[in-house]
């Protein structure tokens, strides 16, 4: 069991640094809030910031394909008692990286010379002024492209090495970054500025990484070792179909922005302030235990411990459901109220609020199956099986177009329809997933729907308990609006937790022993 306790001791840490670096992520949106609020100008950046994201946040993230498919290779190949990496293992670094500079390289160049096509192709029908305003700012952030896939190896060789604090606390950089060029430029209108800190905040996300990486013995030199190099096609093989896969995740959001161009202005605005407030709770929790377990199952795959995979899986799911639950209900509560405290103020309005309030709600439905998607897909990569996620995936864009025309351009569910549709694409992928991974494990769904059942109907009964008092309860100040805020939310914590006890949720003792030290 001190397998377990390392990774209850690693997702503690990961949880605090993750903590800090959302916190810092919303204090950058506050400050871009203020000052563009939901408009013409914040939907052209966060349009065009949707591509260099591919590289930098989907692909060379944490959880992305080259981190995941880094650690699923040198986790095998590394022996971490040794304290210094093999010469094998040094070159291995060095290819990969030297492959994945110069294919990100060409992309970036194509991004920036065909910036104009690009965001007149995924606006669609929005106006000529966002379009144009929009390949501006792509055009300036297209050397971003270049980093994605080396601070995702970088990523990958540190949590290999049990070193979590840089992977997950670099991305404040970018957020510190934009903060510090909003407050200190005078001359805000064109937005502009957003671009080229964003740009020097992923470079400035790299360099932090370089000396801890260094340190463990991987140095870079351009090695050109591409053919007939087995370790590197292992890499390609689980790397290849993750990509794809990741990048249809992206073709997703491309269809939303298509469908969003067609709403009122500041609509994407909206949708990007809820999916990060959503990540919030989801980036906390899902980075902090999946981070250190998925290295955990590829060790046990190569040592054939398939029982201990879905001992390890059913404790790390179900703890991630047992604090998952509650933050859905919560966000049914206070999702308004929340959104009201932290963005209205300066160019952001009420009628912005409520954008991002109505696109909050429809998103934290998928929060469950979000965390069992991304948790079954972690047992897929750990069997080097990337072409199943990815063959889902590429289903599901059609469920995507689907569901986008149903509820938007039928039930005329508007900005709600977006994110709805976006859960329900989550839940077709989880159920997917779910129901093929028995072709390689079995895993114990019984008790994971007996457990989640008790979690939902536990948080259900809080949330009818605290409704009336939401709603009696007239904030008016921002100062009462905090204190409504925070004893609903400890109430209903509190509640929650108790009852849980009660209902011999096992999960809610687990956390009682860990919090008292009584188990490793």
């Amino acid at each position: 069991m001190s397998a377990e306790g390392g990774v209850f001791r690693a997702a503690g840490l990961i949880a605090v640094i993750t903590v800090v670096s959302k916190l810092i992520g919303f204090l950058r949106d506050v400050v871009i809030a203020k000052y563009f609020g939901a408009s013409l100008v914040s939907d052209a950046y966060f349009y065009a910031y949707q591509i260099p994201a591919v590289a930098i946040l989907i692909l060379g993230g944490v959880g992305g394909p080259f981190h995941s498919a880094t650690v699923a290779v040198f986790s095998k190949i590394i022996d971490l008692k040794s304290g210094k990496p093999t010469q094998k293992a040094v070159e291995l670094f060095r290819t990969f990286a030297t492959l994945s500079s110069i294919v990100f390289a060409i992309l970036g160049v194509l991004i920036f010379l065909f910036s104009d096509v690009i965001m007149g192709l995924i606006i669609g029908s929005g106006n000529p002024e966002l379009v144009s305003l929009s390949s501006v700012h792509l055009k300036i952030m297209s050397p971003i492209m270049i980093l994605g896939g080396i601070i995702g190896i970088y990523y990958g060789l540190l949590v290999t090495h049990n070193k979590f604090l840089l992977p997950n606390l670099s991305p404040t950089v970018m957020s510190a970054v934009i903060i510090i060029a909003l407050i200190a430029s005078k001359n805000n209108h064109s937005g502009l500025v957003l671009a080229i800190a964003t740009a020097v905040g992923a470079f400035c996300q790299l360099i932090m990484q370089v000396p801890a990486v260094r340190a463990l013995g991987f140095t870079f030199r351009p090695n050109f070792n591409f053919l007939n190099n087995p370790e590197l096609k292992q890499i390609g093989e689980l790397l290849f179909p993750a990509i794809l896969s990741s990048t249809i995740g992206q073709i997703h959001i491309y269809i939303d922005m298509f469908f969003a161009s067609k709403l009122q202005e500041g609509v994407w605005t909206a949708i990007g302030y809820a999916n990060r407030v959503f990540q919030f709770p989801l980036g906390v929790l899902v980075t902090a235990f999946l981070v250190p377990l998925f290295p955990l199952f590829a060790k046990l795959v190569a040592q054939n411990a398939y029982s201990d995979i879905t001992y390890y899986f059913k404790r790390g799911i179900g703890m991630l459901n047992f604090l998952s639950v509650p933050v859905v209900f919560l966000i049914a509560l206070l999702g308004y109220d929340g959104i009201r405290l932290v963005f209205e103020r300066g160019a952001f309005n009420s009628n912005a609020t409520m954008l991002v309030s109505q696109a909050l709600f429809y998103l934290s439905l998928g929060l469950i199956p979000y965390v069992f998607r991304d948790s079954v897909t972690r047992v897929y990569y750990s069997f080097n099986d990337s072409k199943t996620p990815f063959l889902i995936a590429l289903c599901s864009i059609i469920a995507k177009i689907f569901f986008n025309c149903l509820f938007i351009n039928v039930f005329k569910f508007g900005i709600g329809g977006i994110t709805f549709s976006t859960t329900l694409v989550t839940l077709f992928n989880a159920v997917v997933l779910g129901v093929l991974v028995v072709k390689k494990i079995r895993l114990d769904y019984k008790s994971y729907f007996v457990d989640l059942f008790k979690m939902c109907f536990v948080s259900a009964l809080c949330f009818c308990v605290l409704l009336p008092f939401e709603k009696l309860w007239n904030a008016a100040d921002t100062g009462m609006l905090v204190c409504k805020l925070a004893v609903l939310t400890f109430g209903f914590l509190a509640a929650y937790f108790v009852l849980s006890l009660l209902f011999r949720i096992e999960f809610a003792k687990l956390l009682v022993r860990k919090i008292q030290k009584k188990e490793m």
